[in-house]
């Protein structure tokens, strides 16, 4: 109860709330773990086959693009994260 009431005087986050932030967190990073793996047995069909057409190139190019630029977001959204935590 103290540092419930401490935190809100001082506007901190809550314990609670800096759990669920940390397991969101860890949540986004399993989904681009998972999206790492997804790329690496893509290259190693590619590898297998010596082969991959130019759509299925550009469509995997494509997926990269988005996964760079939703991963920079990412990072922007976490530096504010751990900005706010660390108050």
């Amino acid at each position: 109860m103290t540092s419930l009431i401490i935190d809100s005087v001082e506007n901190r986050i809550l314990n609670d709330e800096r759990r669920e932030i940390l397991e969101f967190m860890e949540k986004q990073d399993n989904i681009f773990g998972k999206i790492e793996n997804n790329i690496n047995q893509v290259a190693k069909i590619a590898n297998g086959q010596k082969f991959i057409s130019e759509s299925e190139l550009s469509n995997f190019s494509d997926k990269l693009s988005e996964i760079i630029i939703l991963k920079k977001e990412q990072n922007e959204i976490f530096t504010k994260i751990y900005a706010r935590l660390s108050r």
